[in-house]
């Protein structure tokens, strides 16, 4: 299959999932995860109809946003922010999703002049092997962030923990969700996060159904990577 092929398929799921729970497929936004992906697949995926392309590496942007500077697209950052690394970030991505600490958001305060919007990525599941703020640690750290006035937080970034059964991750979605209310419900100025990038290519369905407005698709888009 080609990757138009692999994109249909995956609206379709789409419509689906959002048929089943009453949500406009409108809602979602799919993005082309590209690593390990050569600059082309990149493009033949913008071509079918992506519009959001997420980089986990910003070593591989550097080649791949060159290449594709023709193309009307926005890029989001989505890997382990560096902090060697942040500045070069910071003026090449339309926006990271990946802020995963109170450390990182000290560090957009500083460095930029005019007010940005990102997200805060949440370890869901409170694994140890994973980066983000728990839900505990980010309660403990809201009257932090409600005094910054250079960071928008517009929405979160989830990845819950890898189960066999994709069914099992519903509920970690679902406490995505309930944590988007709890912080919108609160009213403060620049932590409105309306959007949950949350579902990837072996669950997004589970996640569109569960209020995902970004879905972060990399095989099944572009096939299993090589090697």
């Amino acid at each position: 299959m080609m990757i138009a092929d692999h994109y249909q398929a995956i609206l379709e799921r789409v419509h689906r999932s959002c048929a089943r729970v009453r949500r406009d497929p409108s809602e979602i936004t799919i993005m082309a995860v590209c690593k390990d992906q050569e600059s082309e697949a990149i493009r033949q995926a913008v071509q079918c109809g992506i519009q959001l392309l997420g980089e986990n590496r910003f070593q591989e942007a550097e080649v791949h946003m060159p290449a594709l500077v023709d193309l009307d697209v926005e890029w989001h950052f989505i890997g382990k922010l560096q902090k060697n690394k942040i500045n070069k970030i910071i003026q090449s991505f339309h926006l990271v999703e990946s802020v995963d600490g109170v450390k990182n958001l000290e560090h957009f305060q500083k460095r930029v002049d005019q007010p940005i919007d990102v997200f805060i990525e949440i370890n869901i599941g409170a694994e140890k092997s994973k980066s983000g703020f728990t839900v505990e640690g980010l309660r403990k750290a809201i009257d932090y962030i409600s005094r910054l006035d250079k960071v928008n937080i517009t929405g979160f970034l989830a990845v819950p923990p890898i189960m066999k059964d994709s069914e099992a991750v519903r509920p970690f979605f679902r406490s995505m969700r309930v944590l988007q209310r709890e912080v919108v419900g609160m009213n403060i100025p620049n932590f409105q996060p309306r959007h949950l990038s949350m579902g990837m290519s072996q669950d997004f369905e589970i996640a569109v159904e569960e209020g995902a407005t970004i879905i972060r698709i990399g095989t099944a888009l572009f096939g299993r990577r090589k090697g």
